[in-house]
């Protein structure tokens, strides 16, 4: 599959392998308006974890890119395959922290003393025997 049209009077070539590549960059240049996003929201910088899932998966569209496609670019390569390990690991910390967090949160709640019982009245009305009439 390829695909030829003029761009400012270049001739660009579209191929599979280059929709792929820029499928990765997409993602990758895509996580920088993510986190921008989420942290507008917050009112100040945050990383969400969306942003570590897409550095990881445009890293690794853009190895596969660089390392299998007729390009194969070893500066590609070695420019995406720092950022992929960093990323594998933000996400590793990311999910084990909320793990932990969970964790805490359980303990905390199952030390935490149960609330004291609240005595309760019960009026019992006065019974009359069977038979009587008022």
């Amino acid at each position: 599959m390829e695909f030829k049209f003029l761009l400012f009077g270049t001739e660009v070539v579209v191929t599979g392998w280059k929709l792929f590549g820029l499928l990765g960059v997409a993602m990758f240049t895509g996580r920088w308006f993510v986190q921008m996003y989420y942290s507008r929201k917050a009112g100040k910088p945050v990383t969400p974890r969306i942003f570590w899932v897409m550095s990881m998966i445009g890293s690794c569209i853009l190895l596969a890119y660089f390392v299998f496609s007729p390009k194969q670019d070893m500066v590609g390569v070695l420019s995406n395959l720092f950022p992929s390990f960093i990323a594998g690991y933000n996400l590793y910390l990311d999910l084990t922290h909320e793990k932990k967090a969970e964790a805490r949160a359980a303990a905390a709640k199952a030390a935490a003393p149960a609330e004291p019982r609240k005595a309760v009245s019960v009026r019992v009305a006065a019974m009359k025997p069977a038979g009587v009439n008022d």
